[in-house]
């Protein structure tokens, strides 16, 4: 085996094949300071804590394991009914050298078998012993796949979860529930899985997979539609969203350990801001907090305190008598029944921190009340009317102490540290100079799954053609066809097919998701041991 630097907290452990990456990956269960394991195609990566354990060490227990020959166990077995009518049948049988006909023939012969998860929660890379498929990505990604859509890539089938962006090739449809919260296992493909490929021919239904089902992750209270508060909801405790910005959320620490079902941590984009805002209220550093972008209007029912991190932008707390006082950014403040916070739009940094004593009361979803934008988990982005209620759980006194923090603006120039790998070598040096040399400035086109950056020069490979799906981390810089890096964040799909040039260290992950369009970044390069 081979072994890549993928962070300064990951390694990215290259097998022989499929089968034996699989192998692996059972192999470790257990193994000291490993946090979880992403398998792929032919990789595997572990995410360990460098506080338990160097990476160094950690290559040489990985490198000494002993592979188990027998049958990987297997978990079960479904039968997923398709329509088989997708928009790239006839052009992935011409790829193949096949009929339409044959291609759905063989696919529902085939003996399927899921080997691992990733992409989303619920999607299952599915094996056969067929030869016959194995199938180049589209060489343009659409940018919305319904969900449902069974599709095809490299010796791959898989179903998409939800409707998100995808690169394989589709070939039908299924009704099909993957992904269900409150199923167990909740992945209908999960690992070891035999599936079953049947034929039918009414209608599938899929909008119930997708944004149909969107409400229910809605964990809030409703206003009545006059405005007027429902008498059911209580008079204290609570937060009310009057005004949201253009993306509030519900965050906290995340759910790591859940890569098996195909499900990333996700949480606080600023662990900082997270635990700056959490620490001045008194709550545990990873309590649930709001994570906004841009500006925006919050009512508080009852008595509380609260406090604001992150993004820098004017803070104004309105009494129900109409009267006015400035807020400090980062500090503790007092409020009562009626208060109305107004967050002025960001001079610097992106998403601020609203932090309530208690913490933000909402249910948990695998044991966490984080919002994956790109799963679909959690709370659903919060809209006027919603209201929240606030826990009661504040084990310490407030903080009225700060640390002055400096976040960028548009325009300006911010240095991020990286790792180099672990495909690095699928690029020419000229560049892995360029990714150094050169300002890479944050457009628009970003979000929580990625920030898209773009340069003058785009990174040319040395290396054509598809990377087998593998793990990525946070704060890993995938580099698509064109050239032009996308930065992931806690959003970002578990695996994919696009090489990774280098990953954030950690201490730079909390500033990259403060970084708003137009600010200028330069990649310094961390050296290795």
């Amino acid at each position: 085996m081979r072994i890549l630097t993928a962070s300064d907290h990951a390694l990215l452990v290259e097998a022989a094949d499929l089968d034996e990456a699989m192998r692996l990956n059972l192999a470790w269960d257990g193994v000291r300071g490993v946090v979880e394991r992403i398998p792929g195609a032919r990789t595997v990566l572990v995410r360990f804590d460098p506080l338990v354990i160097s990476a160094a060490d950690l290559a040489d227990v990985l490198a000494a394991t002993e592979i188990d020959t027998a049958h990987l166990p297997a978990t079960g077995e479904v039968t997923v009914p398709v329509r088989y009518d997708g928009e790239d049948l006839g052009e992935a049988a011409s790829l193949l050298g096949v009929s339409a006909a044959e291609l759905v023939n063989r696919h529902l012969a085939a003996d399927w078998k899921v080997a691992f998860s990733g992409f989303a929660p619920g999607f299952g890379y599915v094996v056969s012993s067929d030869p016959l498929f194995d199938v180049p990505r589209r060489s343009s990604p659409r940018t919305r796949v319904p969900a449902g859509s069974v599709a095809l890539a490299g010796q791959f089938t898989g179903v998409y979860p939800r409707e998100s962006p995808g690169g394989w090739q589709l070939i039908g449809r299924t009704d099909a529930l993957m992904w269900d919260i409150d199923r167990d296992p909740p992945a209908l493909l999960s690992p070891g899985t035999t599936v079953r490929f049947e034929q039918v021919r009414e209608q599938v239904v899929t909008s119930e997979n997708a944004d149909d089902r969107v409400d229910a992750r809605r964990v809030t209270d409703r206003h009545a539609a006059e405005g007027a508060p429902d008498p059911g909801l209580p008079r204290s405790g609570a937060i009310e969203i009057v005004r949201p910005s253009l993306q509030m959320l519900v965050q906290d620490a995340g759910r790591p350990g859940f890569a098996a079902l195909g499900v990333s941590a996700s949480g606080a984009a600023d662990r900082r801001a997270m635990r700056d805002a959490n620490r001045a209220v008194g709550n545990a550093p990873g309590a649930a907090v709001l994570e906004s972008v841009g500006g925006a209007v919050l009512r508080f029912r009852g008595a509380g305190v609260a406090a604001v991190a992150g993004a820098v932008g004017s803070l104004e707390l309105i009494d129900a008598a109409g009267v006015a006082r400035r807020i400090a950014h980062g500090a503790p403040f007092a409020t009562v029944d009626g208060d109305e916070l107004t967050l002025g739009h960001p001079t610097s940094g992106l998403r601020s921190v609203i932090a309530v004593r208690g913490g933000v009361a909402v249910d948990a979803a695998l044991d966490s009340r984080a919002s994956d934008t790109l799963a679909g988990l959690g709370p659903a982005p919060l809209a006027a009317g919603d209201v929240l209620r606030v826990g009661d759980s504040a084990p310490h006194p407030v903080e009225p102490d700060t640390v002055p923090r400096s976040l960028p603006a548009a325009g300006d120039l911010v240095e991020l540290e990286v790792t180099l790998g672990p495909r690095d070598d699928w690029f020419t040096a000229a560049a892995l100079a360029t990714l150094t040399r050169q300002e890479w400035t944050v457009t628009p086109r970003s979000d929580r799954v990625g920030i898209r950056l773009e340069g003058p020069e785009p990174l040319e490979r040395s290396i054509g053609g598809e990377l087998p799906s593998e793990g990525a981390v946070t704060g890993a810089i995938q580099v698509p066809p064109d050239g032009q890096p996308v930065l992931f964040l806690p959003d970002h799909p578990l695996t994919g097919g696009y090489p990774i040039i280098g990953a954030l260290t950690d201490r730079s992950l909390d500033l990259a998701g403060q970084l708003p369009p137009g600010a200028r970044v330069r990649f310094i390069v961390k050296e290795t041991s």
